[in-house]
């Protein structure tokens, strides 16, 4: 599977299918003509100078920069157990000659039982080049190579075929490095391994290979650590554990055989805590002086490291996630679910054990609700799927679920109907809540479901951070979101000097009961709205009848529960609101079919400015026209989306700076699902809308514009 992989990839370089063609993006002042780099969705690449020129008769370095997509990466020399090697195939002007890769030393990539050998990240892998004496100054040296990476996660590997190309002048004297990657392509030229006077001997002794090595710079050496990466696959198990022992002139290493058997010479790096050094161990006996000291322990490579700047990353990423989820509570989409528990919190302010009680159980429904919708996103991803936070309000069917339940909340709100026991004494009017601690728990569902199209500041950066942690980081990051929405209710549930504080129950409340059901018709009216951008007026239609109907069914389980706490049995009215019930569920089933077949091409309301639909290949036909480009990714039920849409990107001020900037406009709507839209929000670190891009002519980077927009932040943004 892995040779076809690389012969796959290698067709395609060698008849012309690459990721894309190289075209020269900048001339830096030094004179040397900088290429952009060439990406795919896993990897980006490019040639990068170590010098600004080149003289006669010298040698330079240049070096492939990879910059890999998070939870992917590419091999070193010797893959290890899976993977092949970052080849390359030069097409040089003549009398000037490459020299192989000075490979950096990689990471160790475990695989359940399997060991590789990698990159992940961003990453240079220099390459010497020899310029000749006959080389005449002020002419340009072009070097184009050819490179097959072969770029692997967890599931899968996808050969990346690339034709990258660098011009440098040649001129006389000195050249002065190049930036902005010139002194780390000499850094990692200075510490590359390399031979250096060091003896070594293999010898096989019960089922161990024994490896030594004395001499050069192992003398009189305080080395800690060690590991040994051989060149040639199948000579040791990979996978099995090194231990090592430290002598007067050198040290000795066991390893574990791998599946060749042959007695020949052993040739790899020898990577110690004081320097690393490429070294063949001949076949023979133990060198003298290489035992009788200390063990030595296992190598920290740049994966353990990895694993520490992860392990900071996922404490930011927690830090985040709190903050964002009591941003969220701020959020307009959350207010109609807070204003049900606000009622709750009121009824129970004299009460502290029962406002502990709800309190408890509104957090367990938030964090319930967190784990499972993080646990379908984290699923789907893992099967493959181009996904998103919020991913569940790109369904028809979801959104006039919710549109309904908002309906019926509101109804229960107003006293059409009581959810559970109905007055709980006579005389006494109902909570003003769900009932109980189900009540209190689903509310908290009901909050997560509503507030994920809300993507807070703080939670984008949290989201797109767990989105590429294991599995187990990614649903703690999601927890503690959950913990920052329900943080403020529990805080108060739970402090008796706060609840003390509000006033005791009475007919307001009665009162406020009534106001806090319009939040909920509003909400119900607003995902009717996006109901209709994403399955058209026909299907709203049958909606509509379906909330007509579910309303009256509302109405008349009222009726039947008035007539018992009556005394009284009205059978067939509870008979007509069970059928009646039936029906509306039926029928909102028919229209979120109706909508999912309709051809529904929705478009983010943009305002006075002109727009495009959004592509990779719309930005990219802007900015080499000359142009900036303002990108919009931004979906109808996001309504942190519109609030921009409306109060920045529909501001005259604004269409103005567009207009002198000769601005385009770009909206990718990822109100139905666009795959290509969730990989764009993914490229740059994050799992839901609104994300606003700026690109500038020359820059293969955009800058990213703030989750919340002002006209003066567009505006400033333009003038750069």
């Amino acid at each position: 599977m892995r040779l076809f992989a690389l012969l796959l990839g290698l067709l395609f370089s060698l008849t012309g299918v690459s990721a894309a063609v190289a075209q020269p993006v900048q001339s830096q002042p030094t004179g040397v003509v900088a290429f952009g780099p060439q990406r795919t969705e896993r990897i980006e690449a490019e040639l990068v100078p170590m010098s600004q020129w080149v003289a006669p008769g010298s040698t330079t370095v240049v070096a492939v920069r990879q910059k890999i997509a998070p939870g992917w990466h590419t091999y070193w020399r010797n893959p290890g157990d899976s993977g092949g090697a970052t080849s390359l195939i030069w097409t040089l002007p003549a009398g000037v000659t490459a020299d192989p890769i000075l490979w950096p030393l990689p990471s160790r990539q475990r695989l359940m039982s399997l060991m590789n050998y990698g990159y992940s990240g961003a990453v240079l892998l220099p390459v010497p080049i020899h310029v000749p004496p006959t080389a005449r100054p002020g002419e340009v040296l072009t070097l184009t190579t050819d490179v097959l990476f072969l770029v692997c996660s967890d599931q899968m590997c996808v050969p990346e075929p690339m034709t990258l190309s660098l011009a440098l002048p040649v001129r006389e004297g000195a050249a002065p490095l190049a930036k902005p990657w010139g002194e780390e392509i000499e850094r990692l030229v200075e510490t590359a391994p390399r031979p250096a006077g060091i003896e070594a001997r293999v010898t096989r002794q019960g089922g161990q290979l024994i490896l030594t090595a004395t001499a050069g710079p192992l003398i009189g050496a305080d080395i800690g650590q060690v590991y040994f990466y051989p060149f040639d696959g199948g000579r040791i198990d990979h996978a099995a554990a090194q231990s090592g022992q430290r002598g007067a002139n050198g040290l000795t290493l066991t390893l574990a055989p791998g599946k060749e058997t042959a007695t020949t010479a052993l040739s790899g790096v020898l990577a110690t805590d004081k320097g690393a050094w490429e070294i063949t161990a001949e076949p023979g006996a133990p060198l003298a002086g290489a035992q009788g000291g200390a063990a030595l322990k296992p190598l920290d490579d740049a994966a353990e490291t990895a694993a520490k700047t992860g392990a900071w990353v996922f404490l930011q990423a927690l830090g985040l996630a709190l903050l964002g989820g009591l941003v969220l509570n701020l959020m307009p989409c959350v207010f109609p679910v807070l204003a049900m528990k606000a009622a709750s919190l009121s009824a129970a302010a004299h009460d502290p054990a029962r406002a502990r009680r709800d309190g408890l159980a509104f957090t367990a429904g938030v964090l319930v609700s967190f784990l499972v919708l993080a646990g379908a996103l984290l699923v789907l991803r893992a099967a493959g799927q181009a996904i998103g936070w919020g991913f569940q309000l790109q369904s028809p069917g979801v959104v006039a679920a919710l549109a309904l339940v908002m309906l019926l909340v509101g109804l229960n709100l107003s006293g059409v109907f009581h959810v559970g026991a109905g007055l709980q004494n006579a005389g006494s009017a109902p909570l003003s809540r769900l009932p109980g601690s189900a009540g209190a728990f689903f509310t908290g569902v009901l909050a997560v479901v509503v507030a994920a199209p809300c993507t807070a500041p703080f939670m984008a950066a949290a989201l797109g951070a767990a989105l590429v942690l294991p599995w187990p980081m990614a649903l703690a990051v999601f927890l503690m979101l959950g913990l920052g929405l329900a943080l403020p209710y529990l805080a108060v549930s739970l402090s008796p000097g706060l609840l003390s504080r509000l006033p005791r129950p009475g007919v307001w409340m009665e009162r406020l009961k009534g106001l806090l059901a319009f939040p909920m018709y509003g909400a119900a009216l607003w995902l009717l709205w996006v109901f209709t951008r994403q399955g058209g007026v026909d299907a709203l239609g049958l909606l509509l009848t379906a909330a007509l109907l579910l309303a009256l069914a509302a109405w008349l389980t009222g009726l039947a529960q008035a007539a018992r706490q009556r005394d009284e049995r009205l059978i067939l009215t509870t008979i007509c609101a069970i059928v009646v019930g039936v029906l509306a569920l039926g029928l909102a089933g028919v229209a979120a079919g109706a909508a999912r077949q309709a051809d529904a091409t929705p478009q983010g309301d943009s305002g006075p400015l002109a727009t495009q639909p959004w592509s990779a290949a719309a930005v990219k036909a802007a900015t080499t026209s000359g142009r900036p480009v303002l990108v919009n990714l931004t979906a109808d039920w996001c309504v942190t989306c519109k609030i921009n849409e409306r109060a920045a990107l529909s501001s005259p001020r604004v269409a103005k700076a567009m207009r002198e900037a000769n601005a385009a406009y770009l909206v990718g709507d990822w109100t139905r699902r666009d795959d290509a839209i969730t990989r764009e929000l993914q490229a740059h670190g994050r799992s839901g809308v609104p994300l606003y891009l700026l690109y500038r002519p020359g820059r293969a980077e955009p800058e990213i514009l703030p989750q919340l927009l002002t006209e003066g932040v567009v505006v400033d943004a333009l003038k750069d």
